[in-house]
């Protein structure tokens, strides 16, 4: 049960976040009167040209994997049911899942080293309840902790507390959800990109955006080898980076903000290390791993150990870690 207090730390993080925002209510006028138009609506930026193409084994199961990605995109990655809320759209998810076992039935053979996986890859769906963001080995080592104290049903407790915690009334929206393995050095890199306070008014009677939208990319760094079909993972440290697009945490205005904002895009926190000295972790690393179940270049699907399925693809637009990696190593 003490494990439960892991969940104060996560949501009161984001807590903290929220309570650092100046309520500038000279801000609501900047969105009651908006700019006069003078010219047209700006073209949208294009992004840069793929110089390889996304999916290089088309030939491979090709007609099973149109339908999940189909469904995929018509249940919002698997967001669009929420057993907390409801039973809505409980048929398709399981029309989903079935396309998966489908595609792992009739997939190649696994790869035996972790190298076939390198690359960057993004997810596209998850049958998995209460949050995407669940497939962060920094939540999978939560799950694996519950299930090593004999209690596997809190974790979901757990997830639960915390999707009701932190995407309540617009307070947290989670956009791309993406993973860098990188075999030369034995790391994968997960990340999640975070809007805070994307959609904040009084119901009803609002028509304009009480605070500011703010938020960044979430990054978990883990040592990871293939053992089998298995992939180990040990939680080392957490960062962030700046979404294009989106503002940073800058609780201050003007050049001193900036250096705020730039100070916690560099931060680098010892996650493994401060799970070690938690007592209810009893000295045990933040370990975890997941079940390679099918892989052909394209497309990866790994299973956590709760049965869940997680599926990944290359990306059509690729972000790389490697700006981001070069500044830790700095």
């Amino acid at each position: 049960m003490r494990l439960v207090g892991l969940n104060v730390g996560v949501s009161s993080a984001t807590g903290t976040m929220i309570q650092t925002l100046p309520l500038n209510l000279f801000a609501l006028a900047l969105h009651v009167t908006a700019p006069p138009q003078t010219g047209g609506r700006a073209p949208a930026p294009r992004a840069a040209a793929l110089e390889a193409p996304v999916f290089e084994n088309v030939g491979v199961n090709t007609e099973l994997k149109m339908r999940l990605l189909t469904a995929a995109a018509s249940l919002d990655r698997g967001q669009s049911f929420n057993p907390t809320s409801s039973e809505a759209y409980t048929e398709r998810m399981a029309i989903a899942t079935s396309l998966i076992e489908d595609l792992v039935a009739a997939g190649p053979p696994l790869p035996t080293s972790l190298d076939a996986l390198d690359g960057e890859w993004e997810l596209v769906y998850t049958d998995v309840a209460h949050g995407i963001f669940r497939s962060s080995p920094f939540f999978l080592a939560i799950q694996e902790a519950y299930a090593r104290a004999g209690v596997p049903e809190k974790a979901e407790l757990f997830f639960k507390l915390h999707e009701l915690q932190t995407c309540s009334w617009g307070i947290s929206k989670i956009g791309r959800v993406g993973q860098t393995i990188d075999s030369s050095s034995g790391m994968l890199y997960s990340e999640f990109d975070t809007n805070l306070l994307s959609l904040t008014t009084i119901p009803v009677i609002g028509f304009w955006k009480l605070l500011p939208t703010f938020g960044g990319c979430v990054i978990t760094a883990s040592s990871a080898a293939l053992e089998g079909d298995m992939i180990e993972m040990e939680v080392l440290y957490t960062t962030s980076r700046p979404v294009p697009g989106l503002s940073g945490l800058r609780p201050l205005p003007g050049e001193v903000g900036k250096k705020i904002a730039e100070a916690i895009w560099s931060l680098k926190v010892p996650v493994g290390f401060v799970w070690k000295l938690l007592p209810w972790n009893q000295g045990k690393a933040p370990t975890c791993a997941v079940k390679l179940v099918y892989f052909d270049g394209d497309i990866r699907i790994v299973q956590d150990p709760g049965g869940q399925y997680f599926v990944y693809t290359r990306p059509v637009a690729p972000r790389s870690l490697d700006e981001k990696l070069a500044a830790l190593r700095d």
